[in-house]
């Protein structure tokens, strides 16, 4: 069996799930928590970097679709029901702590990173460039970094998260666009490109 499956058939099975969970079955909601655990993590992560953070958002969203699960549309796309409450909490978390935090961080300027003399450089400068990638994808505009972390980290197509997040397929690439050309413009420096 190939792994494209059918959405009807996909849309037929996660109805039937969600039936099953409203009846009181708790091996459902397992299923339904280890089917897409993951991919909530994911993203929670590419949004904080932080791995408490990002599991507090996990058990905050399968708390969230518990309570919720009336209002699951059947024929809709489970995954993008599930990761768009995921995605909802990870953003009103974001405004709540992380703008906050960032007044009180004292973190290493973009246009200062050190290129370590040692033996295991290219490994500590692969470590800073990736923490570097972190911060710059949190400092994106709140549109641009869901977008790029559903893109990227969770390998969505343009369409599925047109349909997720509610806009257009070219709002979508428009706004990738910006976030790429925003991060080339961040790491830039570090990279050796030069404009």
């Amino acid at each position: 069996m190939s792994d494209d499956r059918a959405p009807d058939r996909d849309a037929a099975e996660a109805g039937l799930l969600v039936r099953r969970i409203r009846a009181g079955e708790r091996e459902a909601f397992k299923e339904l928590v280890r089917a897409h655990q993951q991919r909530v993590f994911q993203l929670a992560f590419a949004f904080f970097g932080n791995r408490e953070d990002a599991m507090d958002i996990v058990q905050e969203t399968f708390l969230r679709l518990h309570q919720k699960l009336g209002t699951y549309r059947e024929g809709h796309s489970l995954q993008g029901w599930v990761l768009q409450i995921a995605k909802n909490l990870c953003v009103d978390y974001f405004r709540k702590h992380y703008r906050r935090r960032r007044e009180f961080e004292t973190a290493v300027s973009l246009d200062v990173l050190q290129v370590p003399a040692e033996e295991n450089a290219s490994a500590r400068r692969a470590c800073e460039l990736k923490d570097l990638l972190a911060r710059s994808v949190r400092s994106l505009a709140d549109r641009q970094r869901t977008i790029f972390i559903l893109r990227h980290y969770n390998q969505l197509r343009v369409e599925e998260i047109a349909g997720l997040l509610n806009i257009s397929p070219g709002t979508v690439k428009s706004l990738h666009f910006k976030a790429v050309r925003n991060l080339k413009g961040r790491l830039s420096p570090y990279l050796g490109a030069y404009r």
